[in-house]
């Protein structure tokens, strides 16, 4: 079964904007300690070898740009997403009823 290379480098722009913005989470997580430091390096080095994979073979061209962008746009997303607190829900009263 043939699958366009084109297709392929789409669905590896995909993941990498996937990988930036949990990238961007971890390295919120690592900022506060409450993770190691390895965890966002693996999810800097699964995103840099997708937008690598994504740039090899062809010339510059939008897909390469778009990828890039969004990856920086989703790398930030995530560090917002992960570094903003949260209120705790409390559902004492749901689960132990009065």
């Amino acid at each position: 079964m043939f699958v366009s290379l084109e297709f392929l480098r789409g669905v590896l722009g995909v993941l990498a904007i996937i990988f930036a913005h949990l990238a961007g989470r971890s390295g919120a997580k690592v900022r506060k300690g409450k993770q190691k430091i390895t965890g966002f390096y693996g999810w800097v080095l699964r995103a840099a070898a997708c937008v690598i994979v994504v740039s090899i073979r062809h010339e510059l061209g939008l897909l390469d740009v778009a990828v890039w962008v969004l990856c920086a746009a989703a790398f930030a997303t995530g560090w917002w997403d992960a570094s903003r607190a949260r209120a705790e829900e409390d559902l004492t009263h749901q689960i132990f009823p009065e």
